[in-house]
């Protein structure tokens, strides 16, 4: 005869963490659906080994005579970042540079983007979703008011609507990716271009071509350049900008990668600009240009 299957008592939470079988009633009368970890707990500390112990520096588990699980104990000192991680700047910069929060959906995108071995297509997909991202997160930062509108009901909502008197600029080329991605967001947003190239002598960045709405001057700027290496690109488009009227504090860099060395060369610059990018590491995938529009 077959055996009786029982039908369980809860579904598992998502979250549920998985003890053995000795633990298992201990954990279940707690609470069927533990919460997760909380910063600095790893998960399984209170199973069938007893209470959770203190934490080294170093992330082991001291015992009472202060040997670690996973090494002896090292003296406490700042975090090391993990090879391939992202580093955050030397120096501090302040509220002017502002990173997207990071979540699995960006880290793949970003892994994507960074792989050689993605095909253009794949690269391409992933980079204009990115940019979507990052152009969506660079239009609250624009200024906005309140309004009420009459809904096909009859009822009054309180909304916001964004203040006029925006325009985008792109960095050519690799700017130009951006565009559509802000087209997308603002149907009817007029965007400028910068043409700015090194000079093959003194390997410094030159202007060669300049084109904004006329009256830039009395407009907020999204700066569109996906890459920021060194920053001499963005500073000398900056400087142009300022040439036409255009306050920094107006100014707002969107980027996908930066180094710390290319976002701290820009604030030190410009300290009353904003940087807003999805991650700050000392190795950019300069190669997005040359990829994006088939050049590589």
């Amino acid at each position: 005869m077959a055996q009786q299957l029982r039908r369980p008592v809860a579904m598992p939470c998502h979250n549920q963490q998985l003890v053995p079988p000795a633990a298992a009633g201990a954990a279940a009368a707690a609470s069927p659906c533990p919460e997760p970890p909380q910063a600095g707990e790893r998960p399984g500390q209170e199973l069938a080994g007893g209470p959770a112990k203190p934490a080294a520096a170093n992330g082991a588990v001291v015992g009472p005579a202060g040997d670690g699980a996973e090494g002896p104990q090292r003296e406490k000192g700042p975090p090391q970042a993990e090879e391939g991680e992202p580093q955050e700047p030397s120096c501090p910069l302040g509220p002017q540079l502002k990173l997207l929060p990071m979540n699995d959906q960006i880290r793949e995108l970003q892994t994507i983007i960074r792989d050689k071995t993605a095909s253009r297509g794949d690269f391409m997909f992933s980079a204009d979703r990115l940019i979507r991202l990052v152009v969506e997160e660079g239009l609250n930062q624009l200024p906005y008011k309140e309004c009420t509108v009459t809904t096909p009901t009859g009822y009054k909502y309180e909304g916001v609507k964004f203040e006029k008197g925006n325009c985008g600029v792109s960095i050519m080329r690799s700017g130009e990716a951006m565009e559509q991605g802000l087209r997308d967001c603002c149907r009817s947003i007029r965007i400028g271009k910068i043409l700015i190239q090194s000079d093959e002598e003194t390997q410094r960045a030159k202007v060669y071509y300049a084109k904004f709405p006329p009256d830039i001057y009395r407009r907020k700027v999204l700066l569109m350049y996906p890459i920021l290496s060194t920053g001499n690109t963005v500073i000398e488009a900056v400087k142009v900008l300022i040439e036409h009227g255009v306050q920094p504090n107006v100014i707002i860099v969107l980027s996908l990668f930066s180094t710390p060395h290319g976002a701290t060369s820009i604030i030190q610059e410009f300290p009353d600009i904003t940087i807003l990018t999805t991650e700050v590491h000392p190795v950019a995938p300069t190669h997005f240009g040359q990829k994006y529009f088939g050049t590589d």
